[in-house]
């Protein structure tokens, strides 16, 4: 593997493709209705995580790196309250919440 693609050995970057996979199984349930709202608005942030990672990485300066990790971290404290908004309409049982925002620290 090249140096280039080398955030694909981060764990972190791992983990968060692994999370973008499981907010598409769970906003495949979501209402039509929230297809170009909150379906639209979790995917958005949760591919933003490790999108930022690889960015980062590939920017090549320890500097640039942390800066999209920090975006990074702003994405999914994002994510984090969608799932509370979630939550508090019901659109998701309060077991799979609680999965969703474990799996997020």
């Amino acid at each position: 593997m090249s140096s280039v693609n080398r955030y694909r050995e981060l764990t972190v970057w791992q983990k968060s493709i692994k999370f973008v996979a499981d907010i598409y199984k769970l906003t495949q349930n979501f209402p039509e209705i929230e297809k170009f709202g909150l379906t639209s608005q979790f995917r958005r942030s949760a591919v933003s995580i490790p999108s930022n990672i690889a960015e980062g990485f590939g920017r090549r300066l320890p500097k640039e790196f942390i800066r999209f990790l920090r975006i990074s971290i702003s994405s999914l404290f994002k994510l984090q309250t969608q799932l509370e908004i979630c939550k508090s309409i019901n659109l998701t049982d309060p077991n799979i919440f609680n999965h969703f925002y474990e799996d997020s620290h």
